[in-house]
């Protein structure tokens, strides 16, 4: 033991005393209260202890602390269930986003373009189409037309045709000139005019007072032969079709719309047609006529268009590509329709809701545009929608809220048994 003997010896141990509390107390002060009170953790209010972590891919992944899923996804915490929280949502960090190739629009209210786009064939134009048929029997003495498709000239000679009917109608008119009765003349002439003799023959006829056993008769338009159904020495009688003359100055081109595409068809509105053996061409038609009823097997409506053929480059039995241009209507809320996932019993969009979270929700749609599609219910203007790697997320969504309702489903059940054996339980320790 030291003692301290000197009055020197106890004033130094003094100082040195009074020197070590006071650096100690120093080292006290410089040390933050606030720190101390940050540090310690702080018990939050009404927050529940999640019950495991589950992957955000993947709820199967479960584990019973935070980490993170084979996929490199922060896991995510389960709570107990409560009816604030939203079954469906899904969340994801800006990482998983990048990955997944996320993309987001907003939905706008705005007019809808549309073009309906489909398939259509050349047909003659049927208002300038002429059926030959005979008015009276007889036989083709002469054809001057030999194969379907020669082209022919109004005025040229068609068929020459004896029939005992024309040369007695031939006769009557001789003998009215004859008995010179103004009357009879002219019932006479208007006989052979209702034969369709044509009136070169009859004014040869009252100059030359000859009769002609066979009688020759003309092309009634400008156009090209269709359904030859004769050959020189043909018996023919009236009902007999002959042939048909068609004309190719206007064509037209039935098309087939989808049932859903119906009401935005009128007559009057414009249409372009272009063909694979011509490209580049393009030609410019309206819509003719619209059909009353629609296909029972196929659900489309035919569309009659007619087109201008100047130069005869159209010919019938040709496919086409038609575009029609409905007019625009009012304003819409429309959607790009690469957002839409098509169910059979519904359809539905992914909404952003920021923060990574998204949810999917159901949609009631309207008409349908070239890439965007009318939003009649589910969804707001200005609201965020998901337009890639939406599929992924729908499928999410809806796992993760079947899976929650099954969960709860399972603690409904349980929950009886649970209460009944811990009564169980407290019945046996008493």
């Amino acid at each position: 033991m030291i003692r301290l003997t000197t009055p020197l010896s106890r004033i130094t141990v003094g100082c040195l005393l009074l020197i070590f509390l006071g650096v100690l107390f120093y080292r006290w002060e410089a040390i933050p209260l606030d720190s101390l009170v940050e540090n310690y953790p702080r018990p939050q209010a009404d927050e529940p202890e999640p019950l495991y972590w589950v992957a955000p891919m993947d709820p199967n992944f479960r584990r019973d602390k935070p980490g993170k899923s084979p996929m490199g996804m922060d896991l995510i915490p389960v709570y107990p269930l409560s009816d604030k929280v939203d079954e469906s949502l899904v969340s994801l960090t800006p990482g998983v986003q990048n990955n997944l190739g996320v993309r987001t629009t907003v939905v706008k209210r705005q007019q809808l373009p549309t073009t309906i786009r489909t398939m259509g064939q050349v047909h003659y134009d049927e208002e300038q189409r002429v059926h030959i048929h005979p008015r009276v029997e007889g036989w083709v003495d002469r054809l001057y037309v030999k194969a379907a498709g020669d082209p022919v000239l109004k005025g040229e000679p068609l068929y020459a045709l004896y029939s005992p009917e024309l040369v007695n109608a031939q006769e009557d008119l001789l003998l009215a000139l004859k008995r010179k009765d103004f009357g009879l003349i002219q019932a006479a002439e208007n006989r052979l005019r209702a034969l369709q003799i044509d009136e070169s023959h009859i004014a040869r006829l009252k100059h030359d007072k000859k009769v002609r056993q066979t009688l020759t008769f003309f092309v009634p338009q400008t156009g090209v032969v269709d359904n030859l159904n004769i050959r020189e020495g043909f018996f023919v009688k009236p009902g007999t079709t002959m042939m048909a003359v068609a004309s190719l100055d206007d064509i037209w081109v039935e098309a087939q719309v989808y049932e859903r595409q119906s009401p935005l068809i009128a007559v009057g509105q414009e249409a372009i047609m272009t063909l694979d053996y011509l490209p580049g061409r393009r030609w410019q038609g309206r819509v003719d006529y619209v059909y009353p009823s629609l296909n029972a097997d196929t659900r489309t409506l035919r569309v009659r268009l007619r087109f201008k053929n100047p130069q005869g480059d159209l010919k019938p039995g040709m496919f086409a590509q038609i575009s029609i241009y409905p007019d625009a209507r009012e304003k819409a809320l429309v959607v790009p329709s690469e957002a839409v996932i098509r169910t059979g019993k519904m359809d539905r969009v992914v909404k952003a809701l920021g923060q990574g979270r998204f949810q999917s929700v159901e949609v009631r749609l309207g008409r349908w545009g070239d890439d965007q599609v009318e939003v009649l219910r589910g969804l707001e203007e200005g609201e965020q929608i998901v337009t890639s790697a939406q599929f992924l997320l729908d499928s999410e969504s809806n796992k993760r809220g079947g899976l929650q309702r099954l969960n709860r489903v399972e603690d409904l059940i349980s929950a009886p048994h649970q209460h009944h054996s811990m009564n169980h339980g407290e019945h046996q320790h008493d």
